[in-house]
């Protein structure tokens, strides 16, 4: 049964029932471990703060009609105003059958959101080697995307390239001086990547000018930036580079466009933006557009690119790092001057990556001297355990990464235990093969409709059938967390399964292959969630 089918025939019922008062998309919850229910719908509380009526009666109401809903094997509502589904096992089945027959689409919404969405993240300045914090950042970037096209929702991805302006300069001057065997300046770049690009450079360089210093060390760093985050299993669209946004002169398009709203005024000479006055009422200060040299500042830069971003795209979503959250205000009041709603532009804060080994704080780090590179993290534990620990957390909490944790083959490691899942029913399809059994097709076709379960297969089936809503919730809340935590009880609920329920061993044909079916469906649904989060679903461990 797909979740978002169910929510369109529920809202049909409430519209002639209770007008106003629609079902959201991502409306269901999971029913508590003692209720006999796939879904527990907490709707009519909220429902009788606009009906102005008890939520019990609401739920009686409702109930009644979703029970005639196709699919449907019984509703009722419970106090204080909960309505408990249980779908038909036909239903439960069919979903099952489509997650196994189309991995690339079963997961796609009945009407997805037509509005397409912009996600920017990492957009590290390319005067250095990525860190790990850029990691967390590319991990709950590209996990958003893969899991809103998942769901049938268009998105792309960018990567904002500062290849112009100060630290454009210095890394230049820092490179400059290190071909020269001299330091850098104070406020340049002291990392020993800056020597070992220095010990590339050809002899011709001695007649170089900053400026081809500069686009050396930008075209060096930029080349590891893309191996880095290729290794790391992200994909970006477009890398966007600043020197496009000057090329275009956007920058004195958005501030002409912000002086025709009557947004700015000038003052001692420079440009500023009345950030105070907008409604958003978050931004404490004006803030200065143009300097008094006429140069624009790196704020007017950064709006001209969203509003560039904003006539390629519906939504905007930004993930930036955790010494960004000041900037937050001010960009919320920029875009609302350019006439961007408050509901298209979102940005995410993810805090710290802190790593840790037996308790205690590592420093990994040997090139970059005071942080650890995305690569040294990637070559010591794997991608795999890097995209899953990142997955595993909200963005806006800070993340212990145990290192010796995400090395362990053994069920301690959440990513292991998973990935053993998946494995483990390959083994059995491997061997129902040698022994033929089973077959392999398991279309609702050729395969009837179990009229018992055990209750360790019922439970399996219920949970498989959540991966669709668990979708749902990761793209209403911008955080994958949801889906990790999701495998990880899947994971636990097939061992129950698996322990309890021989799959090759049983006399009974229909027993072996009602088992193999759940096995499939289990396989597909794992693959493709540990998919969504840049994890790989390997068929031997």
């Amino acid at each position: 049964m797909k979740f978002d089918k169910f929510t369109e025939a529920a809202n049909e019922k409430i519209a002639g029932l209770f007008p106003g008062a629609a079902l959201p998309r991502a409306a269901c919850n999971v029913p508590p471990a003692n209720v006999r229910a796939h879904v527990s719908l907490p709707w009519a509380m909220g429902a009788a703060k606009i009906l102005r009526k008890p939520p019990l009666e609401i739920a009686k109401t409702a109930a009644e009609a979703f029970g005639k809903i196709e699919g449907v094997a019984s509703a009722q509502a419970v106090p204080p105003g909960y309505i408990n589904i249980e779908f038909t096992r036909a239903a439960l089945f069919a979903g099952l059958a489509a997650a196994i027959a189309d991995r690339e689409n079963f997961t796609r919404l009945s009407n997805p959101p037509r509005e397409r969405t912009l996600l920017e993240f990492v957009s590290a300045n390319p005067t250095g080697p990525l860190h790990m914090a850029s990691g967390r950042g590319a991990a709950l970037g590209d996990s958003l995307a893969r899991i809103f096209r998942a769901l049938g929702c268009p998105a792309d991805t960018e990567y904002y390239v500062n290849d112009a302006g100060n630290q454009y300069k210095l890394i230049g001057i820092s490179l400059k001086a290190r071909f020269e065997g001299k330091e850098p300046p104070e406020d340049g770049y002291q990392g020993d990547y800056v020597k070992e690009m220095a010990k590339e450079l050809p002899a011709r360089a001695r007649e170089w000018s900053e400026e081809q210093f500069s686009q050396f060390a930008i075209s060096r760093l930029l080349e590891t930036h893309k191996r880095d985050v290729r290794d790391f299993r992200v994909n970006f669209d477009r890398w966007f580079r600043e020197s496009e946004l000057h090329a275009a002169d956007l920058s004195r398009k958005t501030l002409e466009k912000l002086k025709a709203a009557d947004k700015t005024y000038e003052k001692d000479g420079a440009v500023w933006f009345g950030s105070t006055a907008e409604e958003t009422g978050e931004d404490d200060k004006d803030r200065v557009l143009v300097r008094k040299d006429g140069s624009p500042t790196y704020f007017l830069n950064d709006l001209a690119y969203h509003n560039d971003k904003l006539n390629r795209a519906d939504k905007l979503i930004d993930i930036w790092g955790a010494d960004h959250h000041g900037y937050v205000p001010r960009m919320k009041a920029g875009l609302a001057a350019l006439g961007c709603k408050p509901e298209n532009f979102h940005v995410l804060i993810h805090q710290m990556v802190l790593l840790n080994k037996g308790g205690a704080a590592v420093k990994m780090s040997k090139r970059a001297g005071e942080f650890v590179t995305l690569r040294e993290l990637m070559d010591d534990v794997g991608v795999d355990a890097c995209r899953f620990f990142f997955a595993s957390r909200t963005a806006n909490s800070h993340l212990n990464f145990d290192i010796e944790l995400a090395k362990k083959r053994s069920n301690e490691n959440p990513v292991f235990y998973v990935q053993y899942v998946h494995a483990r029913i390959k083994s059995i399809f491997r061997a129902a093969g040698e022994r033929a059994i089973g077959g392999h097709d398991f279309s609702l076709a050729n395969y009837p409709v179990p009229q018992q379960l055990a209750p360790q297969e019922e439970a399996l089936a219920a949970k498989l059938a959540w991966f669709e809503e668990t979708l749902n919730s990761c793209a209403k809340d911008l955080s994958p967390h949801y889906l990790a935590a999701y495998l990880l009880e899947l994971a636990g609920v097939f061992h129950q399964f698996y322990d309890n329920c021989r799959v090759l061993d049983e006399t009974d044909t229909a027993v072996v292959q009602k088992r193999l079916f759940l096995c499939a469906a289990s396989a597909a649904i794992i693959s493709k969630g540990l998919d969504l989060i840049g994890v790989s679903a390997p068929d031997a461990m």
